[in-house]
């Protein structure tokens, strides 16, 4: 039986954990010869979207997952055959989130079990810290068939028991102690890094994570660099003794076909009447938003204008999107709360007339198309600035009319840059805060974000000096990675059904705030519209005036 693909790999979405992108993991995997790679990032989907793409561009089989991690210290690897099993692995790890501060998940075996339906599952084999679940043999067994039983006959699949080769000596015999347990095998890598040379910036983020220096991670250290995507013919030796683990891996490939081209997003519908169409509102709104900004008569170039923009509309199916943000809109006036639409929306007479924008573009020949186009089938931006002071009030607002588990901002990834990226290598290893201080200093202004060793030189020091020269490879590898979610400034993601069943909603660290796990980038690739509620100062001094 030939080894099909990799079905647990961490990105560095795993935040200070995973030592790769995504993309690097994918097309490592398709060098390889594998034809099938798993993302399960640790209780969270934040990376699936970059490995979907760069799945799709290059031809390889994705399979969306995650790792859930529980309270009681067992570890579930999860992968959804469908799109209603999708939405139950989203609103699972919302739960997580939404009960714990942010950057944690506290989960049980009972949120679990209660999402399991259409989900194949595998309980991960306990190994060194770092590695597995329950370190116990004895209790992970109990709970090995404890688990079997009460998910038998709900989910496609049995559950499985995922186990990895540790590279210690002892492969074989730990192989065959796991396959007396009862549960069907299933060969994975455990990866962490697409290929060994990335070890070393996985030992520094573990250094980073656990707040020490790299001499002091003990057993965080990655014992070796075997954690990383390996050929089929490699996987086949590792496990030659247990084909059953190697078959495994077909089998939930063949079972998991969801894919996130699946998702649809689908807009509120608050502000229809009974039977009335979103289009249907859009055009009765927009004939009496043109009485009232023309009360001497729509001019017939207006009136074209207005007739080809909802003509467009309609054959994109925006008109919700449009319907919502008015809705957005009306709610400030009516709270005199002084707000307008800006950006390639001043562009669109349907937007001025709805009173989203307050600049009539007949009147410069402004072009829709740079709005919104049926060529480019991007969906429309609409930013709307609020008074700074009061825009709060306009985001309670919707999370109160939509509820925190139908509406969330959009993430905003936070990168490592050089300045920060060699100022934290650089503490690992014992540099002096004076002396990452003048490299850093180096760093600052445009321009200066790359090229460490010329930087370090500039700043007095030896870039070949055998530290020195580690420090700037590693801080070069390590700029670039996600290094937290925060928040967008206000892009609303706001949905019909539930939004924890499309993406998993967390809290944010502002009170009273949720956002979701993907950003802008990842929301656009995948079709989903957000509503940019933004805050804008001289709209303040204005009302103070």
């Amino acid at each position: 039986m030939q080894a099909v693909g990799e079905l647990m790999a961490m990105s560095n979405f795993s935040f200070r954990e995973g030592a790769s992108h995504a993309e690097e993991l994918v097309v490592t995997a398709r060098a390889l010869g594998l034809s099938a790679l798993a993302v399960t990032d640790r209780n969270s989907v934040a990376g699936v979207v970059r490995g979907h793409l760069a799945a799709k561009a290059h031809g390889l089989r994705f399979v969306p997952g995650a790792r859930i991690d529980l309270a009681d210290g067992f570890s579930c690897l999860c992968w959804p055959t469908d799109r209603a099993a999708w939405g139950r692995l989203s609103t699972l790890l919302s739960l997580g989130r939404m009960r714990a501060p942010k950057g944690e998940c506290h989960l049980a075996r009972e949120d679990l079990l209660a999402h399991a339906e259409g989900q194949v599952l595998a309980l991960l084999a306990p190994g060194p810290p770092g590695m597995g679940a329950a370190p116990d043999p004895a209790a992970f067994a109990a709970r090995l068939r404890a688990d079997t039983e009460a998910l038998r006959g709900r989910t496609p699949l049995p559950l499985h028991l995922a186990i990895a080769c540790l590279h210690r000596g002892d492969d074989q015999a730990r192989l065959d102690r796991f396959a007396t347990l009862g549960a069907p095998l299933l060969a994975v890598g455990d990866v962490r890094f697409h290929a060994p040379a990335r070890r070393p910036l996985a030992d520094v983020l573990s250094a980073i994570r656990l707040g020490c220096a790299i001499e002091e991670i003990g057993l965080a250290a990655e014992a070796n660099a075997e954690r990383h995507l390996k050929s089929p013919a490699e996987t086949e030796r590792l496990f030659a003794r247990h084909p059953d683990a190697i078959a495994a891996q077909a089998r939930i490939v063949d079972a998991c076909r969801f894919s996130l081209d699946q998702l649809r997003y689908e807009y509120p519908d608050e502000i229809l009447a009974p039977g009335q169409t979103a289009q249907g509102r859009l055009s009765a709104l927009v004939a009496e938003g043109a009485a009232e900004r023309y009360p001497g008569g729509v001019p017939e170039d207006v009136q074209a204008r207005l007739a080809h923009e909802l003509g467009l509309i309609a054959e994109l199916g925006y008109a919700p999107y449009f319907l919502t943000v008015r809705d957005i809109v009306r709610f400030a006036r009516e709270q005199g709360i002084l707000c307008q639409g800006r950006g390639s929306a001043a562009n669109s007479a349907v937007c001025y007339v709805l009173g989203i924008t307050a600049v009539d573009p007949s009147k410069h020949d402004l072009l829709f198309e740079r709005f919104v186009s049926a060529a480019r089938r991007e969906p429309p931006d609409i930013d709307v600035d609020f008074e700074h002071e009061r825009r709060e009030e306009v985001i309670q607002h919707i999370y109160d009319r939509y509820g925190r588990d139908r509406a969330g901002l959009a993430a905003s990834v936070i990168h490592w840059r050089a300045r920060s990226a060699i100022r934290e290598v650089g503490k690992v290893f014992g540099l002096s805060a004076d002396t990452l201080g003048r490299i850093a200093e180096t760093t600052w202004g445009p321009g200066r974000d790359g090229d460490l060793a010329g930087q370090a030189r500039a700043a007095g020091l030896d870039p070949g000096e055998t530290r020195m020269a580690m420090v700037i490879a590693l801080a070069d590898q390590l700029a670039g990675f996600p290094r937290h979610l925060g928040q967008h400034v206000g892009g609303f993601v706001i949905t019909r059904g539930k939004l924890t069943g499309l993406c998993p909603v967390a809290n944010a660290a502002m009170a009273d705030r949720t956002t979701i796990e993907w950003d802008k980038d990842d929301i656009d690739a995948l079709g989903i519209l957000k509503v940019d509620v933004l805050a804008l100062g001289m709209l303040s001094a204005i009302r103070k005036c």
